[in-house]
C-alpha cells in the first residue's frame, strides 16, 4: 500500500496510507492529538493518581512513527519517572519515512534519542535514557499473551473504520489480561461499539473531550 508523509493542521506530520484514505495520526493535528490522548489523560492521569510503582510499565499498541513514545519519553524525564516501554508494531515503519517526519525537531533536548529508539534493535531491552527504556515488538496485536503487566496502554491502533478487528472484544479481553489492577488503557476512539466491547470485558469506562476534531475520547481502567 502506498504511504506518504503530510502536514497536519497543527504543523506536525504524519504518514498517509492512501489506498485506506487512514493516517497514522490525526489530520487535525499529529502532535494536538498525541498529547491530548495519551499524554495528558494517559501519562499524567496515571502519574497524578499514583496508581504504579517505578518503573511505569506502558504498553503501546500501534508503536508506528514513535511519536507517542517521544513524548512519554520527554515528559517521564520532566517528572522524574522512570517508565519500561514496550512499543507493538507488525510492520514498522521504514527510516526514509521517520526522517521526513522530522519529530526529532519537536523537542529539541531529545532529537537524537528519537533515532536512537527507531535504531535499536526489535525485541531487545533497550536503554534510551537513564530512566526510559524501550523493547520493540514486531508482533501482531492478537498475539500478545502478557498478563498483568502494565500500569497504563496506549491504544492507538488504525481506526475501526479500516481495521475493525482490532476493536473487538476479544482484542480487548487481551488488553485487561495484559493490564494490572487499576491499569489504565486510553485510546482517541469514542465509538459506542468500541465502548460496549471494553465494558463486555470488565473494563470501567468513561468519556472525556477529544483531541482537536474530535468531540470525544475513552479512558478504561481495569477495577479488579
Amino acid at each position: 500500500m502506498k504511504r506518504n508523509v503530510i502536514t497536519t493542521a497543527d504543523g506536525s506530520k504524519t504518514i498517509q496510507i492512501e489506498d485506506w484514505n487512514e493516517q497514522y495520526h490525526s489530520i487535525h493535528g499529529a502532535y494536538q492529538e498525541a498529547m491530548h490522548v495519551f499524554i495528558e489523560h494517559g501519562f499524567k492521569h496515571v502519574i497524578e493518581t499514583k496508581n504504579y510503582s517505578q518503573p511505569l510499565s506502558i504498553l503501546e499498541i500501534g508503536f508506528g512513527t514513535g511519536l507517542n513514545a517521544m513524548l512519554t519519553m520527554h515528559e517521564a524525564k520532566k517528572k522524574q519517572v522512570s517508565v519500561n516501554y514496550i512499543g507493538v508494531e507488525a510492520y514498522p515503519v521504514l527510516l526514509d519515512e521517520l526522517k521526513q517526519l522530522q519529530y526529532d525537531v519537536l523537542l529539541k533536548d531529545d532529537s537524537a534519542t528519537f533515532f536512537k529508539m527507531h535504531e535499536v534493535d526489535w525485541e531487545n531491552k533497550s536503554i534510551i535514557t537513564p530512566n526510559f527504556t524501550l523493547t520493540k515488538r514486531q508482533q501482531f496485536f492478537q498475539d500478545i499473551t502478557d498478563e498483568n503487566t502494565y500500569n497504563l496502554i496506549y491504544f492507538d491502533a488504525f481506526g475501526a473504520r479500516v481495521q475493525p478487528d482490532l476493536w473487538t472484544e476479544s482484542i480487548f479481553k487481551i488488553m485487561f489480561k495484559a493490564l494490572k489492577t487499576k491499569g489504565v488503557l486510553v485510546t482517541y476512539s469514542a465509538k459506542g461499539s468500541v465502548r460496549r466491547a471494553m465494558q463486555a470485558v470488565g473494563f470501567e469506562v468513561e468519556r472525556l473531550p477529544g483531541p482537536p476534531g474530535k468531540r470525544e475520547m475513552l479512558r478504561a481502567k481495569k477495577c479488579f
